[in-house]
């Protein structure tokens, strides 16, 4: 497949070789249009490498033919990587003063925008207005993170990793990063909010290939998120606690007895969270720092064991309209820890007396501070002889009774870490009351979805 890779300037243009090398690295023939702001940034000889074809950022820069035409000519996907304030005005205002630019005036292929800039200037009313026009021309236009953007700065507008990047863009054309053939979001019809989902089907509110929604002509689909850009305040006023991570039990001073989780999930929750609005507590077990989020909408609570987090959900819950127990709590912890490190004795072994710890959210969900509060929890499960994962986990939100159970699938390389899962969401009577897959953040989306419109039903709780 012949892909136009334009990249603008700015800090994030470094991210722009990685997304080439994935292409490449797929198979495609990738033709770098940079800026020269951008060659700044990264420098032709870089480019030219990793894809083996010339860089150009002028029409008439040693072309040998008119190459703003043959470009998008020949082109079956364009994606800008990242896209500035400032292209995506001139492209919102037709104008072709450099290679990429005139290249996008002719490319009658998918094209894939991937915005990253300030926050202040995504969610400036000029910036609104090109990409609500972009989109209504049938152009794709990618979300920014919310995160850590250059200097202090925390918000919206932080480049999206490249392999989410390299994922939607292959998914305009019907393509998974693997090479197989998956349903393609339709760009031909304007004014159509829908996108179909591997299935086939399609609708608002659809994934590709458990991709976020990429907009397709013009309506504002979950990414979009409107016609101007920032996030849906759904969750404006509220008050969230999320918990996330893994508890530790302590054997000694040194050893404990713990899980493999990392608290991305949870953290991927906060942060959608605060995204949408609300005003958030983020109880983290044992998570490392360079994981914490610093948005100041969230405020971080560092616990250790299970009954250092217990104590903490009580506080933190007492005035929060929901809560989320993405934690992974253990079940169980030593009887006893010892005060200092245990040494071998030579008896080949050692036997451990374990408790049971206090169940959290099945006490949350029984003994809630505020009638109307949601209580959501996640059952990690693995499946065995007696039950399937789902099996599982129906039996655990009957026991549980919280509003909502998402229920993964865990173990080695699977659901722990930086890696995609997959969520059935169930409610107090074990029923199904939603699924998705894919990201991490696409899945904390996908369950905010299901929290808020559990807020605005008549009541709430069992």
């Amino acid at each position: 497949m012949n892909v136009v890779l334009g990249v603008t300037g700015g800090i994030a243009a470094y991210k722009a070789p990685l997304v080439l090398r994935l292409l490449t690295e797929a198979g495609h023939r990738v033709r770098v249009v940079p800026t020269t702001t951008a060659l700044a940034m990264v420098g032709a000889p870089t480019f030219e490498a990793l894809s083996g074809q010339p860089v150009r950022a002028e029409v008439l820069d040693g072309a040998t033919a008119v190459d703003h035409v043959d470009l998008g000519r020949h082109a079956d996907l364009v994606l800008v990587v990242p896209t500035t304030a400032n292209t995506m005005a001139r492209a919102a205002a037709g104008l072709a003063d450099d290679l990429l630019t005139a290249t996008l005036l002719t490319a009658t292929c998918p094209v894939l925008l991937a915005p990253a800039m300030h926050t202040e200037m995504w969610q400036h009313p000029a910036t609104c207005a090109n990409v609500a026009t972009l989109r209504s021309r049938g152009v794709a236009v990618l979300d920014p993170d919310s995160g850590r953007l250059t200097g202090a700065d925390t918000g919206p507008g932080r480049l999206p990793e490249p392999e989410r990047i390299v994922a939607a863009a292959l998914a305009l054309v019907g393509l998974s990063p693997d090479g197989r053939e998956i349903a393609r979001a339709d760009l031909t019809s304007a004014g159509t909010d829908a996108v179909a989902t591997p299935s086939g089907t399609s609708g608002a509110g659809a994934t590709i290939h458990g991709l976020p929604d990429v907009d397709a002509g013009g309506g504002p689909g979950p990414m979009a998120s409107g016609a101007c850009p920032p996030r849906r305040q759904d969750l404006a006023g509220r008050r969230v606690v999320v918990s996330a991570g893994g508890t530790h039990e302590p054997l000694d001073p040194v050893r404990f007895i713990g899980n493999r989780s990392t608290g991305r999930q949870g953290i991927a929750i906060a942060r959608a969270a605060a995204d949408r609005g609300a005003r958030v507590t983020l109880l983290a077990a044992n998570v490392e720092a360079a994981l914490l989020p610093d948005e100041l909408a969230i405020d971080v609570v560092p616990v250790g064991s299970a009954l250092e987090l217990a104590d903490a959900v009580t506080a933190a819950a007492a005035e929060a309209d929901v809560v989320v127990m993405a934690a992974a709590v253990a079940d169980f912890r030593p009887a006893e820890a010892g005060t200092s490190k245990a040494k071998k004795d030579g008896s080949g072994r050692r036997t451990i007396e374990l408790v049971e710890n206090p169940d959290i959210l099945a006490g949350l969900a029984a003994d809630r501070p505020r009638a109307d509060q949601l209580v959501v929890g996640f059952a990690a499960e693995t499946g065995d002889e007696s039950g399937s994962v789902l099996e599982h986990g129906r039996a655990k939100a009957i026991r549980k009774r919280a509003d909502l159970l998402a229920v993964n699938a865990v173990g080695v390389g699977v659901g722990f870490g930086d890696v995609d899962t997959e969520l059935t969401i169930l409610d107090a009577a074990g029923e199904v009351v939603a699924t998705s897959a894919g990201s991490k953040d696409q899945m904390a989306d996908a369950l905010l979805d299901v929290v808020v419109d559990r807020l605005a039903a008549p009541t709430i709780g069992q």
